[in-house]
């Protein structure tokens, strides 16, 4: 845990360096199949910085994310098994044993939920903090439709960056309380009642 905060305190310092806007991209890209970290914590500084920039920000972390998912997608799929759907591969066990959010159990129950929902894992994994490698290296390993991967993980992943670029935008500073404590509790209430609604 201290080794995490370590991590946290040192993303936050990224918004301070001059290409911190690469430093976005390549956090969203890693997060989206293995770093621990989400985007968020840089993103929100950032847009608080620049206001002015605050829709790019979200543009770059939205991007990177989904290309992201595609790589981890794509681990799922051919990597991820030694004997398909009976022995996991080396590179899978490493990645239970030292990603955070990835373990065997939560892997295998996934698989069932598969089946029943589909699509809106993968939304609900995008736009909530539910981590979001968790499904994208399981929807390549469970065979899920790519193109519904895909449009699944843009429609989330967006929705979720460029709703808190608009509030950062159109708040600043004001804002930054309600995020930290709100923004993922409605985040996943919305989830639920737009599944629901369908």
């Amino acid at each position: 845990m201290l080794f995490l905060k370590k991590i946290y305190k040192w993303i936050l310092s990224l918004s301070d360096k001059k290409n911190s806007d690469y430093s976005l991209a390549l956090l969203s890209f890693s997060e989206s199949f293995f770093f621990p970290i989400p985007p968020d914590v840089l993103l929100i500084p950032l847009c608080l910085g620049n206001r002015g920039k605050s829709f790019y920000f979200a543009f770059l972390c939205s991007i990177f994310s989904i290309i992201g998912g595609i790589f981890g997608y794509f681990i799922g799929k051919t990597l991820w098994w030694s004997v398909p759907d009976i022995e996991y591969s080396a590179l899978a066990n490493f990645f239970f044993e030292y990603v955070p959010g990835l373990t065997i159990d939560s892997f295998n129950k996934i698989k069932n939920l598969y089946e029943e929902w589909n699509f809106w894992i993968v939304f609900t994994a995008g736009f909530t903090p539910i981590p979001f490698k968790l499904i994208t290296i399981s929807s390549g390993t469970f065979n899920i439709n790519f193109f519904m991967f895909i449009l699944a993980s843009t429609l989330s992943r967006s929705a979720r960056f460029f709703l808190l670029g608009a509030l950062i935008f159109t708040f600043g500073e004001k804002i930054r309380f309600f995020i930290d404590k709100y923004f993922n509790l409605l985040a996943i209430l919305f989830t639920a009642l737009l599944i629901a609604g369908f």
